[in-house]
């Protein structure tokens, strides 16, 4: 509404929902710019996050680049407080390690921009993927950053570039959320795997670590209530186990923010285990 009168924007109404893939293809193809800004409805930018992405688009090598992402609504309650450390941690440590290799694995959709000539060049690929057999409507995000890999285009971090987005606030809604985020991690990974022979091998460390981080979780709990179902005892050791890897990691996690708050992360560990 703010910006209907403005002739700098133009406004495609889609005659239904199709998704944010066709939609994104259909406001590209209406796109004349050699820049692309893909923003989620519910994200909010700060004033200089264009500016801070476009500098780092200079570069011709580079494909896509993400910014920042705060939860906008993180004092709702406890979840969005966890998720609000969960964005920080996906953010400055993994995002930012794998953009130290120019490889960021999957450029987020609250802020993202992508480079049009490289974008018009895959968007065959990225408008006919499927999934078990059926046009596939989740992980529009990771399949289009993995494209740009594949194409040889770098892909960057600004951690500068600040997009408060607004998180799930209820345990329903965050379960839909990351299992449709693991469908896509799992699935676009495997595509992706051929792109790490040519790369650092802290790639495939932090790939592997990724895909086999949560089974092994998994795989333990299940194990351990096998052995209280059977013998009665508590697995001991592998509630050990897990709880210093999760103090360590949230430890690390405070020091490296300035912020006591990372220590409160531990109970995400919790969440993964009896929700995730």
């Amino acid at each position: 509404i703010v910006y209907a009168g403005d002739a700098r924007f133009e406004f495609i109404m889609l005659p239904r929902n199709v998704g944010k893939r066709k939609a994104q293809i259909a406001a590209i193809s209406r796109s004349s710019g050699d820049l692309i800004l893909n923003v989620d409805s519910d994200t909010t930018l700060a004033s200089d996050v264009v500016s801070k992405l476009s500098q780092k688009m200079r570069d011709p090598a580079v494909g896509a680049v993400m910014g920042q992402l705060v939860a906008s609504n993180q004092n709702d309650s406890w979840l969005t407080r966890l998720i609000d450390m969960e964005y920080w941690l996906a953010c400055n440590e993994e995002r930012a390690a794998q953009g130290r290799f120019g490889a960021v694995m999957c450029c987020c959709g609250p802020c993202a921009m992508y480079r049009r000539s490289a974008f018009v060049l895959l968007l065959d690929q990225y408008e006919t993927q499927l999934y078990r057999g059926k046009p596939s409507d989740f992980g529009e995000d990771r399949h289009l950053t993995i494209l740009m890999l594949s194409a040889g285009f770098r892909t960057e971090y600004v951690p500068s570039a600040i997009a408060a987005t607004v998180v799930p606030d209820g345990l329903a809604a965050y379960l839909r959320q990351q299992l449709r985020w693991a469908r896509s991690t799992f699935r676009d990974t495997l595509l992706g795997l051929h792109l790490l022979r040519g790369m650092n091998w802290y790639l495939t460390l932090d790939v592997v670590g990724q895909n086999a981080g949560p089974l092994l979780l998994a795989l333990s709990v299940l194990a351990g209530l096998a052995q209280f179902a059977l013998t009665g005892s508590l697995p001991w050791w592998t509630i050990g186990t897990i709880g210093s890897l999760t103090l360590i990691r949230c430890g690390v996690a405070a020091y490296r923010a300035r912020q006591l708050r990372f220590l409160g992360f531990s109970l995400h560990t919790l969440v993964n285990v009896f929700l995730i």
